[in-house]
């Protein structure tokens, strides 16, 4: 995604003159906003909108919101998203970063239940249904899910 990594651009802002060249320097090398991003792992994955919203679910309207850009996901909301994506731990977790949450901690006995959910590859509807056995909070309050 980015062509430097963390570490080299933090050396050339410290020798940077000052921000403005820094920016203009490294235009390609700053995030895009959050629902730019999800557009683009909606394109990488040959998904519509419209094809998310239906493996999330069907009324939820807030959905095109974020990917519009006119809401902010809840972290619960952005797992549901990475779950819907089919994201693996890996890029769960970066998508978590990216959205500016904390990512999953295995410590965490919520998190460490959708941990192990991501690794045997379980929809949304299995792993709200094993929250639900475990008496955790659910992944998305899906109604149709009727736990």
């Amino acid at each position: 995604m980015f062509e430097k990594d963390t570490d080299e651009l933090v050396e050339e802002l410290k020798i940077s003159p000052d921000i403005k060249t820094f920016q203009d320097q490294n235009q390609n090398e700053f995030k895009t906003p959050l629902y730019q991003y999800l557009g683009n792992l909606l394109k990488e994955r040959n998904l519509s909108k419209s094809d998310l919203v239906e493996k999330i679910n069907r009324d939820d309207k807030h959905i095109y919101h974020i990917l519009s850009g006119l809401r902010k996901p809840s972290r619960k909301k952005l797992l549901t998203i990475a779950r819907a994506l089919e994201l693996n731990l890996k890029e769960t977790n970066y998508l978590l970063r990216y959205g500016g949450f904390a990512v999953l901690y295995v410590r965490d006995i919520w998190d460490s239940i959708i941990i192990k959910s991501i690794e045997k590859i379980f929809s949304i509807m299995e792993i709200n249904h094993i929250l639900h056995q475990l008496g955790q909070p659910l992944l998305n309050d899906n109604p149709k899910d009727n736990y």
